[in-house]
């Protein structure tokens, strides 16, 4: 976590230091940006108790449109999948050029089919110009308008960046700059394009084009407010916050982290509560009719997402029933390759249990090796042995021949597969030693373990998998959390401790159970 910290203190030092740099015109077209932030803190201020219903039509229109994307995105990602990309790698290559032509088209097109409109009047304390000088990213573009006091509405969303274009959504004071017909249509447009878009092969998110869709009808419907509530002072701008709240409520399903967002990207604290009311609105109106953007996604592509907290039928399954009647795929401490191959090629799981013989015969669960680890021990072939060898339990006294690396799975490519790795007749016939390679503790649960509780060791812990044992009929020792402190249960001349604050802690420790031990035998005497 201090890694994430440091390293975006970094970066937003450096980014600040070049938009610094960048004012003076070095950087030309290039020094415009900087960090996604639209302050709206000059805006509006405070509410009517009437605009809350209009408030909550823009929850439950986010909600409804957020649950329409992520089922049109579903099929499209489907359809994408199943059809379109198993054609090959230049399929999506054609794909993504043909989306940015469509893209372009659309545009540039529907711009020169809009009429310009006149520029409102001046507002000194706005500080926006109409039009926007030329080589400048802004509000009220001029896009083939015949007069120069003239702007194209539909052009100022288009021909801006999308953290631009919002910033023209969010912008206070600019009453009527964009009218319902072009917001209509770009809400159409964009929202037809982010949905093919989404899950192509070209690397784009969803959070700002969410913004973006949200704030335009957001703004649609704080037009319609404006003109129904003439003497209240309502800003277009706070209703497309509004929006953009509502739809990634209602698409991505968050809403603490989303409302803190929202706020810290806008500096508007005062807006707090209604962004909260537009987030539960949609929320819980997307929840209706499916799940969340990411989590139908995750479902689609087959990842074990685990939910937040187990079903409630688990409470009555055991980890046994869990099992069923699948038959444990295991291997044996000291394994033939050719056994080894078989195993990799007629199943894919991630883990096999490594069991071994005691001198009684019986069976022992000695730790868990990864699908992994057992590839790159065949493609390395340094452990083959032509004959099987015994050394003890742990592997500890064969020289390890690997180094770290060589069992990191490499970020950008899928690995190595058992199809990857050619071995011939004499390798197959040669044996591993599986003891140097494995994980000696893996998780163990009880059989009759409830189900419920097995789920959240998996969602806690972060696990992969968990050994299903028979319940122990032993018990050789107690753990509580005392035992787990060093400053309690070791000597001090054989623990090295680098904090004053720890030293401290165990001095106290010492001085509190002399005290007691001094103290025990008045209170032994005052019970008795």
């Amino acid at each position: 976590m201090w890694r994430v910290f440091f390293t975006s203190a970094i970066v937003a030092v450096v980014v600040r230091t070049a938009m610094g740099w960048c004012k003076s015109g070095n950087c030309g077209h290039f020094g415009s940006g900087g960090f996604i932030i639209w302050d709206i803190s000059g805006a509006q201020d405070d509410y009517s108790f009437r605009e809350l219903l209009p408030m909550a039509v823009i929850g439950v229109i986010g909600g409804l449109l957020g649950a329409l994307f992520n089922q049109l995105t579903l099929y499209v990602t489907y359809w994408r999948r199943n059809y379109l990309h198993k054609k090959g790698t230049r399929v999506k290559i054609i794909e993504a050029c043909l989306i940015s032509v469509i893209t372009s088209v659309i545009s540039f097109g529907l711009p020169l089919l809009r009429k310009c409109s006149p520029c409102p009047e001046a507002d000194l304390d706005s500080g926006i110009e109409c039009p926007r000088p030329p080589g400048m990213y802004g509000n009220y573009v001029n896009f083939y308008c015949g007069k120069d006091k003239e702007y194209n509405d539909l052009a100022t969303l288009f021909f801006n960046t999308q953290d631009d274009a919002i910033r023209n959504l969010f912008s206070a004071k600019t009453v009527h700059e964009f009218s319902a017909q072009s917001l209509l249509t770009f809400l159409v447009m964009f929202y037809a394009l982010a949905v093919i878009t989404f899950g192509s092969a070209v690397p784009a998110g969803q959070f700002v084009p969410g913004i973006m869709i949200g704030s335009t009808y957001g703004r649609l419907v704080g037009m319609f407010v404006v003109n129904f509530y003439r003497k209240l002072n309502i800003e277009e701008g706070t209703y497309a916050l509004l929006g953009a709240a509502s739809f990634l409520g209602g698409s991505m399903r968050m809403t603490v982290s989303l409302c803190v967002i929202m706020v810290e990207i806008t500096n508007n604290l005062k807006l707090l509560p209604l962004i909260m009311l537009v987030l539960l609105i949609s929320k819980a109106v997307g929840d209706a009719f499916n799940e969340g953007l990411y989590e139908e996604q995750a479902r689609l592509r087959g990842i074990p997402l685990l939910e937040s907290r187990p079903k409630y039928e688990m409470r009555k399954m055991t980890a046994k029933e869990a099992c069923g009647n699948q038959k444990v795929v295991s291997l044996p401490r000291i394994v033939k390759v050719a056994d080894v191959v078989s195993i990799l090629q007629s199943n894919k799981h991630n883990g096999f249990p490594v069991i071994d013989h005691t001198r009684n015969g019986e069976t022992l669960v000695i730790g868990l090796v990864l699908r992994s680890h057992l590839l790159v021990l065949l493609q390395s072939k340094v452990d083959f042995e032509h004959i099987p060898f015994l050394n003890d339990s742990t592997g500890g006294s064969r020289q390890m021949r690997h180094n770290f690396n060589e069992f990191v799975k490499p970020v950008s490519s899928k690995g190595i597969s058992i199809e990857d790795i050619h071995l011939t007749s004499d390798d197959l016939e040669m044996y591993i030693d599986l003891a140097s390679f494995l994980n000696p503790s893996p998780y163990l649960v009880p059989e009759d373990m409830s189900l419920a509780k097995v789920y959240n060791l998996f969602r806690q812990l972060g696990l992969r998998h968990v050994f299903v044992v028979p319940r122990a009929s032993q018990v050789i020792g107690l753990i509580t959390r005392k035992d787990l402190l060093i400053e309690d249960n070791e000597d001090s001349s054989n623990v090295e401790l680098r904090s004053t604050g720890v030293r401290f802690r165990r001095r106290n420790n010492r001085m509190f159970n002399r005290n007691a031990d001094v103290e025990r035998p008045l209170l032994n005497g005052l019970l008795s």
